[in-house]
């Protein structure tokens, strides 16, 4: 394979036209002539073949760039009939320059300083994220379904998976995607069709995004849920961060959901440019205003979506009916509120939302009991994977032994630290960011007990904090695995990472668990 550094365009390279870019905006309907449009996808994950399978099928003329890729999807690739260039980080493949892209698709997890971005910004190709695709192609199957957005930097999972849940009760059809793990390209292309998407979207995805233009998304709702410093080594900066998470509210029509303890996300909406009619609507753990969703003496409430708002509020469910199914957490409440809000906002009856929320259960991996023994226990929220996620964790539970650290993505910790030294027992701390944890808790805990994991073998890392966590613990302590930081630098992904602890934590206790893995009742 000839490969080659990043020197701008390729001698072959024709320079892109008028013509072309007005094709390029003619492109807004599945039912719009995609056939022969060159297009360059990167990345093979399951984002990059959704854009390159989705792309055949419309007859463009696809190529693939990647580097490693698993054989099996190589296979399909061929199957299906697009092209597979795999390139080196820091080159651009000659296959690629003599493909002539009009458009490249790249996948979310593309950093903006990729040699193959930069060619594109060299070469005057324009870049596409899955989502644009998607959205220009949501048409495909009966009248186009509506889109409600959700981001933030912690609890979109959760988010997602309340909303879908709540209008999938109220008869919609309704399609949970995007970074929840379903690209949003198999959900336009599902025959059954769709009522509503309910589309988590990562700052990666939203970095991507136009704001204006025929790509530009028109959510019905949308909701930023927080926003703190996360993947600033992929946005460089903590104000590019925030400006790419902003986008979601971007052209929304009905209703702007924000989170009243974060004034970062009202600021989003305040200057967000937005479709007529749109409203601002907060949520939050205290009392609420007219157009907010907030809780009065333990009744989560509704004040924005019906016709007395200004004097009364309409209850959606009680503190003590979420406690007893582990959803009492407060960041838990927050995203009952705002999932509550987005699907009031789309006509859902609070009765209904009620109903919902009495089968709803928590995923893996998020503030889930793995076991219980002499009076400690021991939770995985192993998606806890940056700061200000652990630190929602940690404020659930009084008295912890602190299980942190791995892959901290340049994030500061020091504030973390710094708040919940004062109800640890102790710390365990793992991964490659060791010495930073370490800094931090001799600066504002030196008297507390931290030990260190520096096992390079995976396997070993958590049978270690284990054996350490318990030597700590003391009867009505919590153990708890909430790393604040990425699991890539020992573990496949957070949720090995979690499984990885059940397992160590089983395997310590033997038989003396006294109850089988569960959602907090607590939290």
């Amino acid at each position: 394979m000839a490969d080659r550094q990043v020197t701008g365009r390729h001698s072959d390279d024709a320079e892109p036209t008028a013509a072309d870019a007005a094709r390029l905006d003619a492109l807004t309907s599945w039912h719009a002539d995609w056939s022969g449009l060159r297009v360059a996808v990167l990345g093979l994950g399951i984002t990059g073949f959704a854009a390159a399978d989705t792309l055949v099928e419309l007859g463009a003329n696809v190529l693939v760039v990647a580097g490693d890729a698993p054989a099996t999807t190589v296979r399909l690739l061929d199957v299906i009939g697009a092209g597979l260039v795999q390139a080196a980080p820091g080159v651009v493949p000659d296959e690629l320059t003599r493909h002539r892209p009009e458009v490249l698709i790249a996948s979310p997890g593309y950093h903006p300083d990729h040699a193959l971005l930069l060619w594109a910004a060299q070469a005057g190709v324009p870049v596409w994220g899955d989502i644009e695709l998607a959205w220009r192609l949501r048409d495909k199957v009966g009248p186009a379904a509506e889109w409600i957005l959700i981001t933030g930097t912690n609890g979109k999972t959760t988010t997602v998976q309340l909303t879908a849940t709540m209008l999938a009760a109220a008869g919609l059809r309704v399609a949970p995607c995007g970074n929840i793990g379903v690209p949003v390209l198999d959900a336009v292309r599902d025959p059954q069709g769709w009522d509503v998407l309910v589309v988590e979207l990562s700052s990666y995805q939203l970095h991507h995004l136009p704001r204006t233009g025929p790509g530009a998304l028109v959510p019905f709702s949308s909701v930023c849920l927080n926003i703190a410093d996360d993947h600033l080594d992929w946005h460089g900066s903590a104000e590019a961060y925030r400006d790419a998470k902003a986008t979601v509210y971007a052209n929304t029509k009905v209703a702007c959901v924000y989170n009243k303890a974060d004034a970062a996300t009202m600021r989003m909406v305040e200057e967000a440019d937005v479709q007529e009619g749109s409203r601002a609507i907060g949520f939050g753990l205290g009392v609420p205003g007219p157009s907010d969703f907030g809780i009065v003496e333990g009744i989560l409430c509704d004040r924005a979506f019906h016709e007395d708002r200004f004097e009364t509020a309409i209850e959606i469910t009680t503190a003590p009916e979420l406690r007893a199914r582990g959803l009492s957490a407060p960041h838990l409440l927050a995203d009952i509120l705002a999932a509550s809000a987005l699907a009031r906002s789309f006509g859902v009856e609070p009765g209904v939302i009620h109903d919902a929320l009495e089968g709803f259960r928590l995923d893996a991996h998020r503030i889930e009991i793995v076991a219980e023994s002499a009076g400690i226990r021991w939770i995985d929220d192993s998606k806890a994977t940056n700061p200000h996620a652990a630190d929602a964790s940690l404020t659930a539970f009084e008295t912890v032994v602190w299980l942190v650290g791995g892959l901290l993505k340049g994030v500061d910790v020091d504030q973390l630290v710094e708040r919940h030294v004062g109800h640890l027992r102790g710390a365990v701390i793992i991964g490659v960011d060791r010495s930073v944890l370490r800094d931090a808790f001799a600066r504002h805990a030196p008297e507390l007990p931290v030990f260190e994991i520096d096992a390079d073998d995976t396997g070993l890392v958590m049978p270690g904090a284990v054996r350490l966590a318990a030597g700590l613990a003391e009867t009505g302590d919590v153990v708890l695995l909430a790393p604040a930081a990425a699991s890539m630098d020992q573990f496949t992904d957070y949720a090995q990472r979690g499984r990885l602890f059940a397992e160590a934590v089983r395997d310590h206790l033997g038989g003396e668990e006294d109850e089988d893995s569960a959602p907090a009742p607590g939290a």
